[in-house]
């Protein structure tokens, strides 16, 4: 006999995991969660806030919970490379889409904003929203040991660390959120394909005032680029986590040939030649070792168990990918389980967790080692090279400052490697750009529309299946809201506009036969939603009687270009393929 039985029993209280359980409760499946830790993150870690993952913090409602304990965008606006905070400054770059040239791109792309937020601030906000809801039982210091699964279930060993009690969770679905060491990862065979260990990085976390060297050019990252000193991250890059006082100090190193004490003398040392300030008395919050690695799970599924966030994939923290990556794991996969466990969806369903996410994992995991394997430019450029002695290397710097065509050569080519970093910082394409090219989505037989530009750079909405649902202001009896905020709780919504009335009674007929709540939206009628912008006409890719059929994490499951008598038939066809049902 079980000590406990419970639909969903989630492994991790990271990002991923508290996510998962904050979307479940929303969609009434009652789970257990268990973390081996007395707590959340000791340790900031991810800290880069996409636009995409506050936007789903809004569809949990607490977008204003995060945007209240986060820095705010304009405050990530710059990337600077130095040779100590009070000595020279290299290079500057406009970051996360703060730049003239970029912001409108991201203001027009979302009705959120990106942010800034350590694990230490963001997964307690997680944490205090998850509290909030009956159907969530979250136990903290309580250890998965194994599982073993059969036909009707999953029957996990868990023990909780304080008193050393062992209990024993049957569950119907177990989800490993449980980090790059991931013990349901392991045991569930899930293979894991790259390399580990390529090199080696120490956090050093600290307070101190620094506000007169940053206040005058915010942003999140300050690169080290100190003659004689190893490169950036090797002589100390600084990540700001609260303006202007509280840091993360990262110092990569070679393990076989060098050791980075964890003593308040080395940090304190460190961060006083990366600051420029032999005065400096930081406060030493903690440290923590890293790896960078290259993998993701071949798959993410097996049988009934499932992983997600770094459990799958494992990167370098370059593009500030890690985090938001994990949490749109979650948002795939809640409302499939929410379905199937309520028995409106088939288990097919499932199936396309892995199919839409895995191939996402992949493409962040490229991404991340392509990033940093960039940053090999701005060194050149630099005038750097491996072993220079510390005279040569300010030797080298002092070509960046002399008149002369060697001159203007040697500033094009920094300016060009700079401009390199972009793929990194301002990849827009990359964050909101993803779609889902197979899974729980139906086409339209309309080819994929080409990329007008860059399309890591550059993010092109679309309602092609597959995508995500392009975000547009519409107005409702003078309140104003995004297509975004149409989309509620697990529900299905049909968008449609002038002429699509019929829709109406199509979504009834098709709920009725499938049991599926399918919520209709008539934008651009006079008594509907208004488009007083006129951009969900430009943007929603049918004519304004067809229909764009969205799933409940907003991506496009279907599109109709317009109204037909059989729609209703349509519909319910299009509904009993996507979830798995019986005669779909």
């Amino acid at each position: 006999m079980a000590d406990i039985d419970v639909p969903v029993l989630v492994v991790g209280a990271g990002p991923a995991g508290l996510t998962m359980s904050n979307l479940l409760s929303r969609y009434g499946v009652r789970h257990l969660l268990v973390e081996k830790h007395p707590g959340t993150a000791h340790t900031p870690r991810a800290h880069i806030v996409n636009q995409r993952t506050v936007e789903i913090f809004r569809h949990m409602g607490i977008e204003d919970r995060l945007l209240t304990a986060a820095t705010p965008n304009e405050l990530m606006a710059n990337n600077v490379w130095h040779t100590s905070l009070t000595g020279l400054e290299l290079a500057r770059l406009h970051a996360w889409g703060t730049g003239p040239d970029r912001a409108a791109d991201y203001h027009r792309a979302s009705p959120s904003p990106m942010a800034n937020c350590p694990q230490t601030v963001l997964e307690p906000v997680l944490l205090d929203a998850a509290r909030e809801w009956p159907e969530a039982d979250l136990r903290f210091s309580h250890e998965l040991l194994s599982f073993t699964q059969d036909p009707s279930g999953v029957t996990a060993r868990v023990r909780d660390r304080v008193t050393d009690a062992p209990l024993t969770v049957r569950c119907d679905y177990l989800i490993g959120a449980d980090g790059g060491r991931s013990r349901v990862v392991e045991q569930a065979g899930l293979p894991i394909e790259g390399e580990a260990g390529l090199s080696a990085a120490v956090n050093i976390w600290f307070e101190a005032d620094l506000t007169q060297y940053l206040a005058h050019r915010p942003g999140v990252l300050f690169w080290n680029a100190a003659p004689g000193t190893p490169f950036l991250t090797g002589g100390g890059t600084l990540i700001c986590h609260r303006p202007w006082t509280e840091f993360v100090m990262v110092v990569a190193y070679d393990p076989a040939t060098e050791t980075i004490p964890h003593s308040d003398e080395f940090a304190v040392g460190r961060i006083r030649r990366v600051v420029g300030d032999p005065t400096l008395s930081p406060s030493i919050k903690g440290f923590a070792t890293w790896t960078i690695n290259h993998q993701v799970a071949s798959r993410y599924r097996e049988g009934r168990v499932f992983a997600m966030g770094d459990a799958v994939h494992r990167h370098p923290p370059t593009n500030g990918l890690g985090l938001n990556t994990s949490i749109a794991d979650a948002f795939n996969l809640a409302w499939k389980l929410a379905m199937v466990s309520r028995g409106q969806a088939g288990t097919p369903l499932l199936d396309s967790y892995s199919a839409e996410r895995q191939p996402v994992g992949r493409q962040v995991v490229d991404r991340a080692m392509q990033s940093v394997q960039e940053m090999a430019a701005v060194q050149a450029a630099l005038g750097f090279a491996p072993d220079q002695s510390e005279a040569d290397g300010w030797a080298a710097l002092e070509g960046l400052y002399q008149p002369g065509p060697a001159g203007d050569a040697r500033r094009a080519a920094l300016r060009e490697a700079v401009e390199l970093m972009n793929y990194q910082f301002n990849a827009h394409g990359i964050d909101l750009g993803y779609r889902y090219r197979a899974g729980a989505v139906v086409p339209d037989g309309s080819p994929e529309p080409a990329p007008e530009r860059d399309p890591q750079l550059y993010y092109q909405p679309t309602t092609w299946p597959g995508a995500y649902l392009p975000h547009a202001w519409l107005d409702r009896a003078g309140t104003r809201l995004s297509t975004l905020d149409l989309v509620q709780k697990a529900h299905f919504s049909l968008l449609t506009g002038i002429g699509g009335q019929g829709w109406t009674e199509a979504a009834a007929a098709a709920s009725q036969a499938t049991g599926i709540p399918v919520d209709v939206h008539h934008i651009g009628t006079r008594d509907g939603l208004q488009d007083n912008y006129g951009d969900w006409a430009t943007l929603r890719g049918t004519s304004t009687s067809g229909a764009v059929l969205v799933r409940p994490d907003r991506h496009i499951a279907w599109r109709a270009d317009e109204y037909t008598r059989d729609a209703a038939d349509r519909l319910t066809r299009v509904l009993g393929e996507l979830l798995g049902l019986a005669g779909g």
